[in-house]
């Protein structure tokens, strides 16, 4: 309670200052011939505190001023520009390089003491316990702005705050940098918000915006962001016991490669030769837990770099070099006993570690423990992104009503008020929601497979009742045919709803039975609003070829006096087989390396859906996703011009883009010219197997270009748009499946079957799979963007911009 009562007071007291520093701001304007107000103060206010501008307007106003919104203005784009750019334009002109490092070492500055950032205390061992944290005080010794030291700083700047001593942590170990702020002793209205902090050479460089006017000898009051700290110090010491639980559950194959430790997530990266099983996770994430409940104190002590090694099943980073001493970090286990007993099983039970970041009192402080997901980032290295304590729980509670969902769904099962149809489309909804989820990872795989056995039962169904419309339907033509033998003709509706496959079968025992009788059989499917008709004329009845105008024309009048007045098609005239050129074989395309000429690009265009609905066009760029030719020329130092596609009767079969080699031949197809234009390399080297997976990918890519196309192209129906969407997306996983443990498709380097896939998928990830959506598909995304990113490529493609 009295940490809370604290905390309350400083919230006031930062108010209070907070209105203090506006009024006197006003004042001064207002003191002053500036016309207008000051507007880079208001975005201070607002983006430090979330004071809002139209607030501070009425303040102004009560003083006869008016803020100056182009200042504003002005001062909320920097902003936006640095948090784009993650601070980079203000960093490369604050951070301390190796001049600035010489320079301060030449002054004799000492580096700074930050053993204060591990000043702090839990009130209680319970697992809700509250941190307390000690107060620190610093003296500037260099402040830096636009790469150099200077002796003061002016307010509204930007700049680097070097102390003699801060309770602040600087990024390093994989944990992310404190924030907070400092005040001055004597004039709190000066302060100095901290948005980052660097170390380099043992000095502690804050980084941050000033309001008011700082020198060299001031002492500044440290005070970090506390709840942003706990939840660092939750996820960096839920990161240690992630790391014991993986050893437990991989053995000796998990040896981390880095980690992440961030204030709403961990992320830890290991060695593995495979994807863990869902059990394995599951697995994991328990011994973790386990760890946890125990609740044991966390240990932290300085020991000799020789003495620590020595020490039985402690964890150390691959490659890395460590200082001597080095600290070593232990769950449950006081330091002073692993050093007593060093070759003893005791750090084999519990996680034992070198690190020098800050971390809970107890192990049960973490809170529940989730493993978010599980995935692969290189060959052979595998990725954990984790959650602990609120964030763990919201997971928790995410995850138990995506369950009570499912259980819903499960009953409505036997419903017989609601149709397969609708089943299924509820089964496939559900089905993203869990995806796009963040819960644990065994527990979507588990959701996922209920679901995938719903979608089974139901298509059992599904086939069960199709297979008995089949059988009544034959049956019942059966017997009506059998007993009228003789009749010339039938016309009947049967039962077959949009089965068409009961349809034929009808259609075929009319033709075993009785081989002189045309038959035309009807069926209407209401659910799905659709009417299936088949028909078949006997041989005798189908032999006068004579009244073949009188059929088009019984037909053209049909449509007359059903669909209104005539229409006036174009006729279009469509090369035939007998003029094409021969399809060019890779022999052919070896010798013509180097002999091209031009490159005679595809006239169609494709459509987002945005633009779909706005009614615009894409530019010629959205051509791109047939440019895999253009980028294998990058790959062989060619560069062709490109050009409008020729008359259609100038190209064989009408296949485009086409090239034409420099003595005047054409190559046809995508495929064709790509296998032209492409290195060895490209081509899969001297392997045949190689050869023949690029081959086959490049077939592939031609299929899945008509199922994106169908999915997005103008004026597509929104059923074969839904079809093919569900298409591609179902080829997308599998692809996923395939990228998991490789990082391209055919050998250790980019292929043709790579820039093919690409680009025909290319509308699909800038106009059609959103983010939410990616995120199923992580390892496709992975490879697309590598792909995309290649020189040759980004040469043709541009900037590739993923949909939002």
């Amino acid at each position: 309670m009295a940490a809370l009562r604290r905390g309350r007071e400083e919230r006031l007291e930062q108010d209070a200052r907070l209105g203090r520093r506006m009024a006197q701001a006003l004042e001064e304007r207002r003191a002053s011939s500036v016309r207008g107000g000051p507007g880079e103060v208001a975005w201070r206010l607002y983006d430090t505190y979330g004071f809002p501008v139209d607030l501070t307007s009425l303040m102004g106003e009560e003083r006869g001023l008016k803020i100056d919104m182009d200042a504003y203005e002005a001062a909320r784009k920097q902003a936006q520009l640095i948090s784009q750019g993650g601070g980079k334009g203000v960093d490369d002109q604050i951070n301390l390089d190796v001049h600035a490092i010489a320079d301060l070492q030449g002054r004799g500055v000492p580096p700074t003491d930050d053993s204060p950032k591990y000043d702090y205390s839990a009130t209680s061992a319970d697992p809700d316990s509250v941190y307390e944290f000690g107060t620190c005080q610093g003296r500037v010794v260099a402040l830096r702005c636009d790469k150099q030291f200077v002796q003061e700083v002016p307010s509204g700047r930007e700049c680097g705050v070097l102390l003699d001593r801060t309770s602040m942590y600087a990024e390093q170990g994989g944990q992310i940098w404190d924030e907070g702020y400092m005040t001055k002793e004597g004039d709190e209205e000066t302060e100095f918000t901290v948005k980052n902090v660097q170390v380099r050479g043992g000095y502690v460089l804050h980084i941050g915006s000033l309001a008011g006017t700082l020198r060299v000898g001031d002492t500044l009051n440290v005070f970090i962001d506390q709840e942003r700290r706990k939840q660092v110090m939750n996820n960096h010491t839920g990161t240690h016991v992630l790391n014991f639980a993986l050893r437990r559950v991989l053995t000796s194959e998990a040896d981390q490669r880095g980690s992440l430790v961030a204030p709403d997530r961990l992320r830890f990266d290991f060695t593995s030769n495979s994807a863990m099983k869902s059990d394995q996770v599951k697995q994991c994430e328990q011994i973790a837990n386990d760890l946890i409940s125990r609740n044991g104190e966390v240990f932290a002590k300085e020991s000799p770099l020789a003495l620590a090694k020595s020490i039985q099943g402690l964890r150390a980073v691959f490659d890395e070099t460590y200082p001597d001493p080095v600290r070593i970090v232990s769950i449950g286990v006081p330091v002073e006993d692993l050093q007593a007993d060093p070759s003893g099983p005791a750090a084999t039970q519990t996680s034992v570690e070198f690190c020098g970041g800050t971390h809970l009192r107890r192990a049960g402080h973490i809170g529940p423990f989730v493993i978010a997901s599980e995935e692969a980032i290189a060959k052979g290295i595998r990725r954990i992104v984790a959650l602990t304590g609120p964030e763990a729980t919201k997971a928790l509670h995410r995850s138990a009503a995506l369950e009570n969902q499912l259980n819903v769904l499960s009953e409505q099962l036997n419903d017989p008020q609601l149709s397969s149809k609708e089943l299924v489309r509820r089964i496939v909804e559900l089905t993203d929601e869990i995806s796009q989820a963040t819960i644990q990872q065994w527990k979507k795989d588990q959701l996922r497979a209920e679901l995938t056995k719903m979608k089974k039962q139901l298509d059992d169904k599904d086939k069960a009742r199709k297979a008995a419309v089949m059988t009544s339907v034959v049956e019942e033509t059966k017997a009506f045919v059998t007993a009228n033998k003789e009749l010339p003709w039938i016309v009947r509706r049967l039962e077959a709803y949009s089965n068409t496959k009961a349809l034929d079968a009808a259609l075929k025992q009319v033709k075993a039975i009785a081989p002189q009788m045309s038959a035309l059989f009807l069926s209407v499917d209401e659910d799905a609003g659709k009417i299936v008709c088949l028909s078949a004329v006997s041989k005798a009845a189908g032999t006068n070829v004579t009244a073949a105008e009188a059929c088009l024309e019984a037909a053209r009048q049909h449509a007359r006096t059903t669909l209104g007045q005539d229409s006036q098609p174009v006729e279009v005239q469509v090369p035939t087989a007998s003029n094409a050129g021969p399809v060019a074989s890779l022999q052919d395309c070896q010798t013509l390396q180097g002999k091209c000429q031009v490159f005679l690009q595809v006239s169609g265009r494709i459509h987002s859906r945005a633009q779909l609905r706005s009614g615009t066009v894409l530019p010629p760029r959205a051509t791109r996703a047939r440019c895999s030719g253009r980028i294998a020329a990058g790959y062989s130092g060619l560069s062709l011009p490109v050009t409008e596609a020729p008359a259609p009767d100038a190209v064989p079969l009408g296949r485009r883009p086409t090239l034409r080699t420099a003595d005047g031949a054409l190559i046809w197809d995508a495929a064709a010219a790509a296998l032209h234009l492409a290195p060895a390399q490209l081509r899969g080297g001297a392997d045949p197997a190689s050869e023949a997976a690029v081959l086959a990918a490049l077939f592939q890519a031609d299929e899945l270009r008509q199922l994106v196309a169908g999915w997005l192209a103008a004026g597509a129906p929104a059923q074969q748009s839904a079809a093919s969407r569900q298409a591609v997306v179902h080829w997308l996983e599998r692809l996923d499946a395939v990228l998991r443990d490789r990082t391209y498709l055919v050998g250790e380097r980019v292929t043709l079957a790579d820039l093919a896939l690409c680009c025909a998928l290319l509308p699909a990830f800038t106009g059609g799979l959103d983010g939410r959506q990616r995120a199923r598909l992580v390892c496709v995304t992975r490879w697309f963007r590598t792909v995309v990113h290649q020189p040759p490529a980004a040469a043709v493609l541009g900037e590739v911009k993923l949909r939002e």
